[in-house]
């Protein structure tokens, strides 16, 4: 884990935010600054009615009332007047494609696209605008939603870039569509499966384009597009990200890269994972874990994740990548090695063979030894009562994505499209792991749904389901504690004396309290169950919108003025 040394922000503290004024007493160059936050509500289990929070040597040292926090006053580096703000953990993605979210914020972004004409008046815009891109790189359509439902073909895509290179991924990262162009700087790719001319490429076809346009980004653009990504992560109080990388994904450049860049740089904390079956290279690599999308199949819309019973609208029922026993044995070598294992697994029949090649490995290595260990699966969408029970039986921590429910749920959604409506209704069953005891961590596999935290927590929430619903709660602590958890840590990710200070400054709404029955009661504070609030997610109301983002006591984003 990589932790960020950032500064306090170089520029003048905006109106509207909350205010900072110094003590008086300097803190030491470098280290990070002791401060005192009052005036307003801090979110804590330690005092669900603290108004008041002192930091010192990138931890949190108390938490409790306005009154009593005078007591601090003189002996801090920083007075922080809330004015009425709420104080959070800073939340924790824990799947991001951190270069890929970089290259979608500064490049081409189709995801908000909604005809295929508009798509390619989009890429020929892009790539008038990209003179000197030796490939132009875009992401985010999705023909499912479009009155078309047909993907762009290539002749179209010739003509819209005047036959230059074109990289253009699917929303789910797991098809694209490219140009004759990028075709010739992979030269090997119309003989690879996933390669049917005409149609988007898929599997090792994909895999082959994709690798061939990465390598045509500089190290240059590389670290820009990273830096745009974990400062856009910062200014939405997103305190740490999990990075996935492997070699299908990215590259040990890009991940190496990375982690040096967020050790060096202001900006959240970056936890890498690194998705392939040689435990020394994620070892060497500094990851912790080979974990991370190590795929066992792929994704519903592009018809590649692994079922046990066809798609309703194709005949075949998708890619296998990893059987059983390749599972066990990579699941056998993580444990011995002390390192995380984990796999990127969405169909029933992807994760079924997760939960049975797990149990296999805790035959052979002991299962005390396999739940310690804390192995992740991310995605995990198709489960049945059968695999929930397993991943409580085997400690594995579900790293889901609530966005992909509300991007893609509901009754007339691309689930509904691909497995029938009442298949659909099966997929993320956020309230079915809570109530078997399995960890949940919350991500947005960036820049597959966009960094969007309350979104996330509200989308979760709101479930297009209502029986998979959670509470915003523990819809919170899955976004939060749950990532920290999810990487082996249970010290961090709550505002308790002793925590890492990472924690995010908020301008919102009165507070709300959820009774015990997920009935949303409207008072700021509740003294019958002293617990702390949480803002109105309720559908149409305003998100919280960040004004200070700190990690490890220094802060690393302040909003600009408005």
């Amino acid at each position: 884990m990589s932790d960020s040394p950032a500064g306090p922000a170089p520029h003048p503290t905006p109106a509207g935010t909350p205010r900072t004024t110094p003590s008086g007493r300097d803190g030491r160059a470098g280290a990070a600054p002791t401060v005192l936050l009052r005036g307003g509500e801090v979110h804590s289990p330690a005092d669900p009615f603290a108004t008041a929070m002192v930091v010192e040597r990138g931890q949190v040292a108390w938490v409790g009332s306005e009154g009593a926090a005078d007591a601090f006053a003189d002996g801090v580096d920083e007075v922080v007047d809330l004015e009425g703000a709420l104080v959070t953990p800073a939340f924790t993605d824990a799947h991001v494609h951190t270069t890929a979210t970089g290259l979608a914020l500064t490049g081409l972004d189709l995801s908000d696209v909604r005809t295929l004409g508009d798509a390619l008046a989009r890429v020929r815009d892009f790539a008038a605008s990209r003179p000197a891109d030796r490939v132009l790189l875009g992401h985010g359509w999705d023909a499912s939603r479009w009155p078309e439902r047909r993907p762009p073909r290539r002749d179209e895509l010739d003509a819209a870039t005047g036959g230059r290179p074109l990289y253009l991924s699917r929303i789910d990262v797991h098809s694209a569509v490219v140009t004759t162009a990028l075709l010739d700087m992979a030269p090997d790719v119309r003989g690879a499966a996933g390669f049917q001319d005409g149609e988007p490429l898929t599997r090792d076809a994909h895999h082959a384009v994709r690798a061939a346009a990465l390598a045509a980004v500089t190290p240059e653009q590389r670290a820009r597009a990273q830096r745009a990504a974990l400062r856009h992560a910062a200014s939405l109080g997103i305190g740490s990200v999990h990075e996935c990388g492997g070699p299908e994904i990215s590259s040990e450049d890009d991940f190496t890269g990375l982690l040096r860049l967020a050790a060096e740089e202001a900006g959240p904390r970056v936890v890498g994972y690194w998705a392939e079956r040689d435990v020394d290279k994620a070892r060497a690599l500094g990851a912790a874990g080979a974990a991370g999308d190590l795929f066992v199949d792929g994704a519903l819309g592009s018809h590649t994740a692994c079922l046990h019973g066809p798609y309703t609208d194709a005949d075949h029922t998708g890619t296998a990548y990893l059987d059983t026993a390749a599972v066990a044995a990579h699941v056998v070598a993580c444990t011995e090695a002390g390192l995380q294992a984990g796999f990127h697994a969405i169909g029933d029949a992807a994760v079924a063979s997760v939960v049975d090649g797990v149990r296999a490995a805790a035959e052979k290595v002991g299962p005390a030894r396999v739940r310690a260990a804390r192995h992740r699966v991310e995605h995990a969408e198709m489960l049945t009562p059968g695999t929930i029970a397993g991943f409580a039986d085997l400690g594995l921590t579900a790293s889901v994505q609530p966005a992909f429910d509300a991007l893609w749920g509901g009754e007339d959604g691309m689930y509904a499209e691909r497995l029938g409506a009442g298949r659909a209704r099966t997929l993320n069953p956020f309230a079915a792991l809570l109530r078997a005891g399995v960890p949940l961590a919350f991500g947005s596999d960036s820049p597959v749904t966009p960094l969007d935290p309350w979104g996330t927590v509200r989308a979760a929430a709101f479930h297009r389901t209502p029986g998979h619903r959670v509470s915003v709660r523990a819809a919170f602590t899955a976004h939060t504690r749950g990532g920290w958890r999810a990487a082996g840590r249970d010290d961090a990710g709550v505002l308790v004396p002793g925590a890492p200070a990472d924690y995010a400054v908020w301008r919102t709404d009165a507070l709300v309290v959820q009774a015990p029955d997920d009935r949303v009661a409207r008072w700021s504070t509740d003294p019958r169950s002293g617990t702390p609030g949480l803002p109105d997610l309720s559908p149409g109301a305003d998100l919280p919108v960040c004004l200070r983002t700190v990690v490890a006591g220094r802060t690393v984003f302040v909003r600009p003025d408005e």
